[in-house]
């Protein structure tokens, strides 16, 4: 049995502004307005035929993630189990936990294959193939990676050195793997023809992964299958504990693993991919127009060539320049030069040291009950448009140093402030003063829509005290 096994997690700092940690590049909506996540998806079911496919994601990711893949049709969500890491961490506990839980939960022969929810790969009938070549390796007993054949020299990616053919298989021996190379040393792998980029996916079978990992890293199995026993349940979703989890080492499946077993094969990749691992490589996804400009939302473009220019909400105008990256997410603006748009992880780290909130948040923050956007954030009040999907309802909770107001404008909530619960309808108003206890619920079949002005002297989430909370979230 075939069992996908989606990787979700990283923050995507070089696709800062709209990469963020808590919406990360998964998330990351491509032209047709799906995200990489529901692409990954879609493959997945595709190689699936019909069996589980397995997500191994953050649990502040989860219920972000459940409503992307609620956009696949056909989808089935009971036939998509998850597994919550508490943290981000490295591929190799990921992968292990994956494999342990498959073997036990899912199928004892089930092939496991490795999918990262963030690449681009638009040829789905070539994938499924390889899928299934690699597959066919995996029933033999390799461990297989896929290599993407290069199309220019690149330092950004380590590569996969290839040997000798496999007799009766599509597919041949990994003679190496290499680190990220420098300029002249790509260039000559790519004259070779016998080096491939290491595209970071990955089959075998889950007891053929298990079986090497306790010859090459018993510490990576041994950790893995403590925090896999400490885990909260063996039903979707399954959360592991903190400590068991982060008693696990941080290393990556290439070098605990890919790199130290003794049989790994490589499937040359007959599909398009893109990792899409800058601002750079994705505007080079996007038709250049005749002065080589790409553009996405509004834009006016005069006597420029060869800029990239996305905005999600405001008009970009560009007057005389040219090899310009130009991102407008509405609360952050990236201006780059196209070669150099990797340094952007670099402008992350500035605001992380700052602790300033764009590191890791939009002026669009999803939530599990629905999402809010905020108008504005003075030093003196905050102002958000609510957004609560039907069914569901925020934490009971109160706060130290804010009082608030509700205003629905669009809709029906059910609100309860201090004993008292009633209905407040469109054009109605609430007030909640400081340490009183509060709740907001939608029972209604449709979305509804507040204004919540807050008053005070801070308006950090910090100052928000869960009471209860349907989403797990009480601290």
């Amino acid at each position: 049995m075939l069992v996908p096994v989606i990787l979700s997690g990283g923050a995507g700092t070089r696709l800062w502004p709209v990469s963020r940690s808590a919406y990360p590049k998964p998330f990351m909506r491509m032209g047709d307005g799906r995200s990489l996540l529901l692409k990954t998806l879609e493959r997945a079911l595709r190689c699936a035929g019909g069996g589980s496919v397995l997500t191994v994601t953050g649990r502040d990711y989860y219920f972000l993630t459940r409503d992307e893949y609620s956009q696949q049709a056909g989808a089935d969500l009971d036939r998509l189990p998850f597994l919550l890491e508490p943290i981000g961490r490295n591929t190799a506990p990921a992968v292990v936990l994956a494999a342990l839980h498959a073997r036990e939960q899912i199928a004892p022969d089930a092939t496991l294959l490795i999918l990262p929810a963030d690449h681009l790969i638009r040829d789905l009938d070539a994938f499924i193939a390889d899928a299934h070549r690699a597959a066919a390796l995996a029933q033999d007993g390799w461990l297989v990676t896929f290599g993407i054949r290069p199309t220019h020299p690149e330092t950004g990616f380590g590569y996969i050195r290839m040997g000798d053919a496999i007799a009766g298989k599509e597919g041949r021996v990994v003679a190496a793997f290499v680190e990220k190379p420098n300029m002249q040393t790509a260039e000559s792998y790519v004259a070779s023809g016998d080096y491939v980029w290491n595209s970071g996916m990955f089959c075998f079978r889950a007891d053929t992964l298990l079986e090497v990992a306790a010859r090459v890293c018993p510490d990576v199995l041994t950790a893995a299958r403590a925090c896999h026993a400490q885990a909260s349940g063996h039903e979707s979703p399954v959360e592991f504990s903190r400590d068991a989890f982060l008693a696990q080492p941080d290393i990556s499946i290439d070098y605990a693993i890919m790199e130290r077993a003794p049989k790994v094969a490589v499937v040359p990749a007959s599909f398009d991919w893109s990792d899409i691992g800058s601002w750079k490589a994705m505007s080079d996804l996007d038709e250049a127009d005749g002065d080589g400009n790409r553009v996405r939302g509004e834009a006016v473009v005069v006597e420029s060539t060869n800029c990239y220019i996305q905005s999600a909400q405001r008009m970009v105008a560009a007057v005389g320049v040219r090899d310009l990256v130009i991102v407008d997410t509405g609360d952050a603006v990236l201006v780059s030069h196209r070669e150099r748009a990797q340094q952007v992880k670099q402008v992350v780290e500035r605001l992380r040291a700052d602790n300033h909130a764009a590191a890791s948040v939009h002026q669009t923050v999803h939530r599990p009950w629905g999402s809010y956007t905020v108008l504005e954030d003075a030093d003196d009040c905050k102002v958000k448009r609510l957004t609560v999907k039907p069914g569901h309802v925020l934490s009971l909770q109160l706060h130290h140093r804010r009082s608030e107001h509700w205003t629905v404008v669009d809709g029906v909530a059910k609100v309860r402030i201090g004993e008292r619960e009633f209905l407040l309808n469109r054009n109605e108003s609430a007030y909640i003063p400081m340490e009183t206890v509060h709740r907001l619920e939608n029972p209604t079949d449709t979305d509804i829509h507040l204004i919540e002005v807050q008053c005070g002297d801070y308006f950090g989430e910090d100052d928000i005290v869960r009471l209860e909370d349907r989403y797990g979230r009480v601290r």
